[in-house]
C-alpha cells in the first residue's frame, strides 16, 4: 500500500475535515501518500487530485464543511463515467480509496470496487445518523446541538407570544435528528416518519397541553414526515383555527459551524481505522463506531440496512409530553 486517494462526497457534514486531517496524518505515520480528490466523483472523473502531507491539514480539524469540496455526481452513474474515473485512479498510481460520505457515496464506492477491484473504505459522514453499523455518523452530534440551540432559542419567542411553533429539521427518512434533539430540547411533541404523521395523537397532545395550563409549543417535525411541515401545520389549523401559529425551517443551517468535540474525535479514530484497515487487507468495508468499539460493517450492509430508532425513546417523548 503506497498511495491512497481520499474524497468527501455528498452533502457536506460537520468533522468531515477531522476526518481528512486524520487519512492524511495516518497516511504520512505509515509513509503511504495520500491524494487528496477535490469534488468527490467528480474530481476522479475530471482527475482533480494533489498530494497531501501532514502539513497540508493543519489548523482544519476546527472547520466545518470540507476543503476537499463536495459534489453529487450524476456522471458517475454511467458505466462509462466510471471507467474515466478508474482510468485516472490509475494514471496517478493510486492503490486505495478512502470516500467520506452517506448511502450514494457508499453505493459509488460498491460500484467501483466490484467493477475494478479497487480497495475501498468507507467513513460514515452526514448529520441524518441514518447509516447502518455505525452508533453515530461523523457530524450528527454538531447538527444535533444546532437544533437544541436553536430551538431553545424559538422557545423564547414562543412563551413571549404564547405561540404553536413547528421547526422542522433534516433528517431525509430518518427521525434521528428530529427525536433527539426534540426531547433534549423539551418538545412538546415530535413527528418522525418511522412513527407515520398521526395527527389524532398530536391533537391529544395539545389538548393535554393546553387543559395543563401550557400557553406555547413547541413541535418538532422530520423533514421526511408526510407532505413536509407546511401541510401539517395547514391540517393543524384547520382543528385549531384560532391557535396562534409559526413554522421555522432550520435548513442547510444544521449543515454549519464548526464540529463539537464528539465528532472531532469520532472523525479522528474512524480516519485512522479506514487507513489501517486498508493496510490489514480490509475492502468494501465502513469503519463506524459501535459500542464504544471500531468496526467494519460490509458497505452493502450499510447502504440496504436501516439504522433503527431506539423504540425506548419514542416511548419516552410520549411519557415526557404531559
Amino acid at each position: 500500500m503506497k498511495k491512497i486517494g481520499l474524497m468527501t462526497s455528498g452533502g457536506d457534514a460537520p468533522g468531515m475535515n477531522a476526518a481528512i486531517r486524520a487519512v492524511v496524518r495516518t497516511c504520512a505515520y505509515h509513509g503511504i501518500s495520500a491524494v487528496g480528490i477535490e469534488m468527490g466523483y467528480q474530481g476522479l472523473i475530471d482527475n482533480q487530485m494533489n498530494e497531501m502531507g501532514a502539513r497540508d491539514v493543519k489548523n482544519i480539524i476546527h472547520r466545518g464543511g470540507t476543503v476537499l469540496r463536495t459534489a453529487r455526481c450524476k456522471a458517475f452513474y454511467a458505466a462509462e463515467g466510471r471507467a474515466k474515473a478508474y482510468e485516472n485512479f490509475k494514471s496517478n498510481g493510486l492503490d486505495a480509496l478512502i470516500v467520506i460520505g452517506g448511502d450514494g457515496t457508499f453505493t459509488g464506492a460498491m460500484l467501483f470496487s466490484e467493477e475494478f477491484n479497487v480497495p475501498v473504505v468507507g467513513l460514515p459522514g452526514t448529520i441524518d445518523n441514518d447509516i447502518f453499523g455505525t452508533d453515530t455518523t461523523i457530524g450528527y452530534d454538531t447538527a444535533l446541538n444546532t437544533v437544541v440551540d436553536a430551538i431553545d432559542k424559538i422557545r423564547d419567542t414562543a412563551t413571549s407570544h404564547n405561540r404553536l411553533f413547528f421547526v422542522e429539521v433534516m433528517g431525509r427518512d430518518s427521525g434521528f435528528l428530529a427525536l433527539n434533539g426534540g426531547i433534549g430540547a423539551g418538545a412538546q411533541d415530535i413527528l418522525i416518519p418511522e412513527e407515520h404523521l398521526d395527527l389524532n395523537r398530536l391533537f391529544a397532545s395539545l389538548d393535554r397541553g393546553y387543559q395543563a395550563g401550557k400557553s406555547s409549543s413547541i413541535i418538532v417535525v422530520s423533514e421526511g414526515e408526510e407532505g413536509g411541515v407546511f401541510e401539517i401545520v395547514k391540517r393543524v389549523r384547520e382543528h385549531y383555527p384560532d391557535y396562534d401559529m409559526r413554522v421555522t425551517v432550520l435548513g442547510h443551517l444544521q449543515r454549519g459551524g464548526a464540529p463539537s468535540c464528539s465528532d472531532r474525535v469520532l472523525a479522528s479514530r474512524l480516519g485512522v481505522a479506514a487507513v489501517e484497515g486498508l493496510m490489514a487487507g480490509q475492502s468494501g468495508v465502513m469503519a463506524g463506531l459501535r459500542g464504544g468499539q471500531v468496526v467494519f460493517t460490509p458497505l452493502s450492509d450499510a447502504v440496504k440496512k436501516n439504522h433503527e430508532i431506539d423504540a425506548e425513546l419514542i416511548r419516552i417523548s410520549d411519557i415526557l409530553a404531559v
